[in-house]
């Protein structure tokens, strides 16, 4: 069936563009904080099918030096992070690491396209290599052939696709929501202390100020143990199914929570200290943001995924004491000045390492069991509920992944196939 298929340079199927960001330095902080959104490689390698999410923004003299591209636009990275793909769901500005492109309707269907360089990324990255990084370019990007059918076999391949990739983005959407709930109800019992029973509690004053009467200040070390990562070395990496899944600093969000697809793999040498079971909580003490997004930000190990993982130097685990209940830990971590306050304590001039010690000797306002295990209770349905949802999620791509290649190569003729 492919070899009815037209072969195409990209520029020929609608404009091809690289964003712009002239102004050096590119992080002078008179070009940033107002109302246009700013995407960043990083961004773009963490969404799935669309990028609407952003941590920086252009004024007017960012934007006067930069260019802001419509709704629709294809995302390509082409430094750093290469060859990944993402559609803008707002209008956004986005510097020269990534490449723009405007999809011709009546030729093609942008999210065609955006499969058909998933579907080459391997290809692309072999090509992108520099004397100092990898790097893709607007001549590397035309080198390739885009081999496309028909518009209306484009957009059916494309649909059967961007089906899953909406279910994904839908799950997504129910995780933002329960993380914003579990967030929602840590601050309404911890911070506002409108936790039950609130009515008649008495409070008290401490060094961090007043709390109620039967809460008390202790050091993370009061209420935790910690256990450092394994040293490892990269011949000890081994491929999927050839080890045991190894968590490492990719495995931390930016800010917080655990990543899927940062896992690697291990089959060297490793103590029981080491060793991470589900719904363990783990935390960064190394970061190479200087911006301090990863180190001592935790994750909770989701509880139904793999059974066991060994962890890496770049990582430390704090397991409760007999009495803490595990979940109110993790959201105390989380959601409590903890972060924020002791990532100030990791240094190195390019890549930022934490002494432990900052993290055990940190203080926090404790509450008591009663309110604690309470809490638990309620946040441990919705943890749980992610966790679901985040399987789902890895079905989807799996299932996505396998047809992905087949319909793109042409295997799978879909003209007679009618795809809601």
């Amino acid at each position: 069936m492919a070899d009815k298929w037209t072969k195409y340079k990209l520029s020929e199927l609608g404009f091809l563009g690289r964003g712009k960001s002239k102004h050096r330095p590119r992080n002078d902080i008179s070009l940033f904080g107002g109302s246009y959104p700013f995407i960043q490689t990083g961004e773009i390698k963490a969404a799935n099918l669309y990028i609407s999410n952003y941590e920086q923004t252009y004024n007017e003299k960012g934007l006067a030096q930069s260019k802001l591209w419509n709704e629709g636009t294809l995302c390509i990275t082409i430094a750093a992070n290469i060859a990944e793909t993402a559609i803008l769901k707002i209008k956004a500005c986005f510097p020269d690491s990534i490449v723009g492109f405007v999809a011709d309707n009546k030729l093609c269907n942008v999210y065609f396209i955006k499969y058909y360089i998933d579907f080459i990324k391997n290809k692309m990255q072999s090509v992108s290599g520099g004397a100092c990084q990898d790097n893709l370019s607007l001549d590397k990007i035309a080198y390739f052939d885009i081999e496309a059918p028909k518009k209306k076999i484009q957009d059916k391949i494309a649909k059967i696709l961007s089906n899953y990739d909406d279910l994904i983005e839908n799950n997504n959407m129910r995780i933002k929501i329960l993380e914003e709930m579990a967030q929602k109800i840590y601050k309404e019992w911890f911070v506002d202390f409108k936790f039950p029973g609130h009515e008649t509690a008495t409070f008290k004053d401490s060094e961090l100020g007043k709390i109620p009467s039967n809460w008390e200040i202790k050091e993370v070390s009061d209420i935790s143990k910690l256990y450092k990562g394994k040293s490892y070395k990269s011949s000890e990496l081994c491929n999927k199914g050839e080890g045991l899944p190894f968590l490492n600093l990719k495995c931390i969000e930016r800010n917080g929570g655990f990543k899927r697809d940062g896992l690697k793999y291990f089959n060297g040498k490793y103590n029981n200290n080491h060793i991470v079971y589900p719904e363990d909580i783990i935390m960064a003490v190394t970061d190479m943001t200087q911006e301090r997004r990863l180190v001592a930000r935790p994750a909770r190990i989701p509880h139904n995924w793999y059974k066991k993982y060994v962890m890496s130097m770049d990582l430390v685990k704090l397991i409760p004491s007999d009495n803490m209940e595990r979940s109110y830990l993790y959201s105390l971590l989380k959601y409590s000045n903890f972060s924020d306050e002791v990532k100030n304590h990791a240094n190195g001039a390019n890549v930022l390492h934490l002494n432990p010690k900052n993290i055990e000797q940190f203080e926090l306002v404790v509450a008591d069991k009663n309110t604690r295990d309470k809490f638990g209770e309620i946040v441990n349905q919705i943890y749980s509920e992610i966790d679901v949802l985040y399987l789902k999620n890895e079905n989807l791509k799996q299932t996505r992944d396998i047809l992905l290649p087949r319909l793109i190569a042409g295997e799978i003729d879909v003209e007679k196939m009618e795809v809601l």
